[in-house]
């Protein structure tokens, strides 16, 4: 899909319910202008789905929505199946609706975790130990992702760190980075995500200090669900489950600190 056909796919994902970003479209096609893919019926977009590849090893899958019209005909089971030709021996993974996650299993995905969007309102006041991420060397914010990431993006976060309508903080010490997350404006609100952490101490300051941008306003924060201590910080701010996924992986499932995630980064990109 070019560029304007992947706004399309973030306008349905929207009429969805998904509550898209703003900015979404521009950075998640910068991230890899080759990985959205559309399916027409006599020159009319029908279908979406994108498959962005981080390495040669790993993609992330998502936007996988037909034309409410078209369902039940056979026409998504097409796509499914094309995507996962497509996606050959990487290891894909995707956060699927629980209403599909028995449906992916069939096909071959694994189960890992959920996810739980929780959602409250933002406002405090911002610890002064954070920084804005920009003043990091982008070599560090890379390197401290990776590490909570099955692979290396540094595409996706030259465009996604600094995108408008968004702020983004890093905890930094003598020792290096300890944290850092993002919280950007929504179709409803604001979506806080990433949000690692070394630890609990050093996630409550972070959430404070994004949520203390966008005072009154409502926020959304995915959380690992095996993360306990994310589940209790989403808990102790007055959030509550309003929505979830399935992580699920085509191959194996990554070895990853989940203790030091505390907000997904996006459901349409990992």
């Amino acid at each position: 899909m070019t560029s304007s056909e992947v706004a399309t796919a973030i306008d349905w994902a929207a009429a969805e319910g998904w509550n898209p970003g703003l900015h979404d479209a521009e950075t998640f096609y910068q991230t890899d202008p080759s990985g959205f893919y559309g399916a027409e019926i006599d020159g009319e977009l029908a279908g979406t789905f994108s498959i962005v590849k981080y390495s040669d090893a790993f993609a992330f899958g998502g936007l996988y929505i037909l034309n409410p019209k078209l369902r039940g005909q056979g026409f998504g089971l097409q796509m499914q199946q094309y995507a996962l030709n497509l996606a050959g021996s990487v290891n894909l993974g995707i956060d699927g609706v629980f209403a599909m996650q028995d449906r992916y299993r069939q096909v071959g995905f694994i189960y890992a975790y959920r996810n739980i969007r929780y959602a409250g309102t933002g406002g405090g006041s911002a610890p002064s130990t954070l920084v804005p991420i920009d003043q990091v060397p982008f070599d560090d914010v890379v390197a401290y992702d990776a590490a909570h990431f099955p692979a290396p993006r540094s595409r996706f976060l030259q465009y996604f760190l600094l995108q408008q309508d968004a702020t983004a903080l890093a905890a930094v010490d003598k020792g290096g980075m300890r944290g850092y997350g993002v919280i950007r404006q929504c179709r409803v609100g604001h979506k806080i995500g990433p949000l690692f952490a070394d630890s609990a101490a050093v996630a409550e300051d972070l959430f404070n200090g994004l949520a203390a941008s966008v005072p009154g306003e409502e926020i959304f924060l995915d959380v690992p669900e095996p993360n306990s201590q994310a589940v209790s910080l989403a808990s102790a701010h007055q959030m509550v489950p309003v929505f979830g996924t399935a992580r699920m992986y085509t191959r194996s499932i990554p070895a990853l600190p989940l203790d030091e995630i505390y907000g997904v980064s996006t459901f349409e990109l990992g």
